[in-house]
């Protein structure tokens, strides 16, 4: 089930799919500071337990994907794309006019979900992650 209202018990899960999922994670307290912006937006798939989320920051109309990650034990199920595809339908509701994200170039699993939800590749970020020195693409749907 997709939760919008992020509740205190779901930054334990929140928390504990960054640390498996990122290299360099958000701190909790990054997580718990986000989650009170009024110009952040979370969903979260939850049956039991926090299995995913995605997060987007709005600034003068235009949303940027913070962070989509789902626990590895559940990827592959469509998780991504559920709690991804709620927050662009929130963005179309709200009349936002953009959204833009960077994925990892090798990212492939990724750029192939934000491909199957409008996103096209506009660019891309030279040596950009700092664990690795990665490029990133920086991908765009409008609106």
């Amino acid at each position: 089930m997709i939760k919008d209202k992020i509740l205190p018990y779901m930054i334990d899960g929140i928390d504990e799919i960054n640390r498996q999922s990122f290299s360099a994670p958000w701190s909790r307290k990054m997580i718990e500071d986000d989650t009170q912006n009024p110009n952040s937006f979370y969903a979260v798939e939850e049956d039991g337990k926090i299995l995913g989320y995605a997060a987007i920051t709005v600034i003068a109309g235009e949303a940027n994907v913070t962070n989509v990650a789902v626990l590895p034990e559940a990827r592959g199920k469509g998780i991504g794309k559920k709690v991804l595809s709620h927050l662009v339908d929130l963005c179309i509701d709200k009349k936002f006019y953009l959204i833009t994200l960077e994925v990892r170039k090798s990212n492939i699993p990724a750029i192939s979900l934000y491909k199957s939800l409008g996103f096209e590749i506009e660019g891309e970020r030279k040596n950009y992650y700092s664990d690795n020195g990665e490029d990133a693409l920086i991908m765009t749907r409008r609106f």
